[in-house]
């Protein structure tokens, strides 16, 4: 039986590209743990991914993982399956334009091998308070690089 851990991410970037910044918080029987990071010059869709593959590497065993992020390009790449047709192709996406962020997708996908994904879109800024939070230390870590 696997454990299922809940996932909430969120990125920050001040101009795109500029200094950025990434929230996560994981959540399990009752617990939470927040984690967060930046960088000086980055973008936002990097900082949405950023936030997700620290989030799961933090879980040390195979996990159901509940994700939520306000990031359609994350969510839907991986939802939908954009992301595995990007790879299949030799990153090339199917308008034949080069797939962004090949780095962090192949960091990614490794991760989301091992456990039981499911995937949630949330309004951004809205009435979601962990959502909110993530955004709050995404923030919090761009202005650090200003």
């Amino acid at each position: 039986m696997l454990k299922t851990v809940t996932i909430y991410t969120d990125g920050a970037c001040s101009g795109n590209p500029g200094p950025g910044g990434w929230g996560a918080i994981l959540a399990y029987n009752g617990v939470e743990k927040e984690l967060s990071g930046g960088e000086a010059s980055t973008t936002n869709n990097r900082m949405e991914l950023t936030a997700v593959i620290e989030a799961l590497g933090k879980l040390n065993q195979p996990c159901r993982v509940e994700l939520y992020s306000d990031s359609k390009y994350v969510i839907d790449a991986l939802e939908k399956g954009w992301v595995w047709g990007w790879k299949k192709r030799g990153w090339i996406k199917s308008d034949k334009k080069p797939a962004l962020n090949v780095d962090l997708w192949e960091r990614l996908l490794p991760l989301l091998a091992r456990h039981e994904m499911h995937y949630h879109w949330v309004k951004g800024h809205a009435q979601n308070p962990k959502n909110n939070r993530c955004d709050q230390l995404a923030v919090e870590q761009s202005r650090k690089y200003r």
